[in-house]
């Protein structure tokens, strides 16, 4: 399952890479893909998205 969503999200990124005409464009929709992909990664590999308390 892990390595399916890694190829989904490495796919995507490939495939919107570029995206966008200007440098505002394309800083968007870096920061989306760099969103995603690390939202991804992060649920793939089970990250909490705060520290513990201790």
């Amino acid at each position: 399952m892990k390595s399916l969503v890694i190829g989904a999200v490495m796919a995507s990124a490939l495939a919107l890479a570029a995206c966008g005409t200007n440098p505002g464009d394309r800083a968007a929709s870096g920061a989306l893909i760099g969103a995603g992909a690390g939202a991804a990664i992060g649920a793939a590999t089970g990250s909490p998205a705060t520290p513990s308390a201790r």
